[in-house]
């Protein structure tokens, strides 16, 4: 039986939260992805530690926040990656990321070789 669309972007979620649960200490609140063509789209919502919270409060903190989770990022961006290219059999060609300071939210954004979409025969 073939996976669905809904159930693969559930899949990638909880490894997504896993790995952050396993690297970081704690994970997001939420987790939402989206398979959208050639791209995979994820939402992570409540990721800000107690201190970020504190941090964000004043400019030099935003910046400071936004600074090393963009290192922490690049410190992990493989791992990221080899989730997405394990569970779609599909190779990553860039990857980004960006963290509100303002929500507490990040988003990570996978761009891959083929559309997932099609490769899996939901379109």
């Amino acid at each position: 039986m073939a996976i669905t669309k809904k159930k693969l972007e559930s899949e990638l979620s909880e490894a997504f939260i896993k790995l952050q649960r396993d690297l970081i200490g704690r994970g997001p609140q939420e987790t939402k992805t989206y398979i959208v063509g050639d791209m995979i789209i994820v939402r992570f919502k409540g990721v800000l530690t107690i201190e970020e919270k504190h941090l964000v409060k004043q400019h030099n903190g935003r910046k400071l926040v936004k600074q090393a989770r963009q290192i922490l990022r690049e410190m992990y961006s493989e791992n990221f990656e080899e989730i997405v290219e394990r569970y779609t059999n599909c190779t990553v060609q860039s990857s980004h990321s960006d963290i509100s300071t303002k929500t507490g939210e990040r988003i990570e954004v996978f761009v891959m070789d083929t559309d997932v979409e099609k490769a899996f025969g939901w379109i």
